[in-house]
């Protein structure tokens, strides 16, 4: 029945002069999101951009990867026609047949946009034409435009476009419009819902991973593998970053005091991922962290962790409680990996009694311990880039 996919834009309307770099980022991720379709063509028509396919059968897919396209808010299923009346007519006749034979439709009302303004007959005069030839040609059947079982919209640009149906996206900003960020990206539920809600701002995300191998197994790697590629049905191929701190977390256990194994660690991590995204330009680092959920994340061992670098932070979870995460986790498809039993870096070499209320002073007098500069660079050379 259709043949094309409207798409209606969120924020973008608010652009501006600006709008029109903003839809050429859309355009550019909706092409990407379906690569692996044939015969596919993504056009603008007069404010609004279109999916067109030749194979109808595979509409219901390509929906469902437009669907992860931040930057739109609805999807419209359409009949792409000749804007010519009687053209107009059998087809919204032929929509409404359809849609009756599937379920009892009882009322209904007819919307024109009247986009090009050439057409002859104004929007509420040709919705009441089409209305009439509705009540011509079925029975048991009225206009209600309160309440109506079903919708009809005839959107009448270069083309006209008939749909009934208005599907809901996920709404944001096109990714590339705001930035580039760096994910430290674990294999828990938390950062992988980090990255998503960032990367809804229109910022184009990489990732970074810590593994202690042989420590940690080739199947943690594998599983945080996985869930790049899943966030990256969002944002995009995603490059992740592979590194190993093994030798870090020897030295730390080697000439620290164990309480302080975790914050000392995350100041590593940091310092490292400051590194890559300097050398990347990529503007701020993402974390997972949720204030008070773990002993890393109270107030005080977020500042002592803040405080190794100088490039900003982005938290989304920070205010948000484990449930709302996992609740966001489901949403986005990334909770069943997620929860796969495979050990990170970090439960590896936790202490027992992790510090909570750490001091910056105490902290930077343990790292005197440490050949900081040594440590960072010999992990840095690890580094894989998958």
């Amino acid at each position: 029945m259709y043949n094309v996919l409207a798409l209606s834009f969120g924020e973008i309307f608010l652009k501006g002069k600006n709008r029109g770099s903003f839809e050429q980022k859309l355009a550019e991720q909706i092409k990407f999101a379906l690569k692996d379709f044939k015969n596919i063509r993504v056009f603008k028509d007069q404010g609004k951009i279109f999916v067109e396919t030749q194979r109808k059968e595979d509409m219901d897919d390509i929906i469902e990867k437009v669907k992860k396209v931040f930057g739109i808010v609805l999807i419209s299923p359409s009949i792409k026609i000749e804007k010519d009346v009687e053209t107009i007519k059998e087809n919204v006749k032929e929509l409404f047949e359809y849609i009756t034979s599937k379920k009892e439709i009882k009322t209904f009302k007819i919307h024109t946009k009247r986009s090009d303004k050439s057409f002859p007959i104004k929007s509420m005069d040709f919705s009441a034409m089409i209305g009439g030839e509705i009540l011509k040609n079925f029975d048991n059947i009225k206009v209600d435009v309160h309440n109506p079982d079903l919708e009809i919209y005839i959107d009448i640009k270069s083309k006209c476009y008939i749909s009934s149906e208005k599907i809901k996206t996920v709404g944001g900003l096109p990714i590339g419009t705001n930035g580039k960020a760096l994910l430290l990206l674990s294999g828990g539920i938390d950062s992988p819902v980090a990255g998503y809600m960032i990367a809804k701002r229109g910022v184009e995300v990489d990732a970074l991973y810590f593994h202690t191998y042989p420590f940690t197994s080739e199947r943690a790697n594998e599983k945080v593998k996985k869930l790049a590629e899943l966030i990256g049905e969002y944002c995009g191929k995603i490059k992740l970053y592979s590194i190993n701190i093994l030798e870090i977390h020897k030295a730390i256990k080697e000439n620290c005091k164990e309480e302080e194994t975790t914050i000392l660690a995350r100041r590593f991590m940091m310092r490292i991922a400051e590194k890559i995204a300097k050398e990347n330009d990529i503007d701020m680092l993402i974390t997972g962290e949720s204030l008070g959920q773990v002993a890393s994340q109270t107030m005080k061992s977020m500042a002592v962790i803040e405080n190794a670098i100088d490039i900003p932070i982005l938290k989304p979870l920070v205010g948000l409680d484990k449930t709302e995460i996992i609740e966001i986790s489901r949403n986005i498809g990334t909770y069943e990996t997620s929860i796969l039993p495979y050990d990170d870096c970090c439960s590896v070499f936790a202490p027992k009694h992790p510090l909570t209320k750490p001091k910056i002073e105490r902290i930077k007098k343990s790292e005197e311990n440490l050949n900081i500069e040594e440590l960072v660079n010999k992990a840095y050379f690890t580094m894989e880039i998958i």
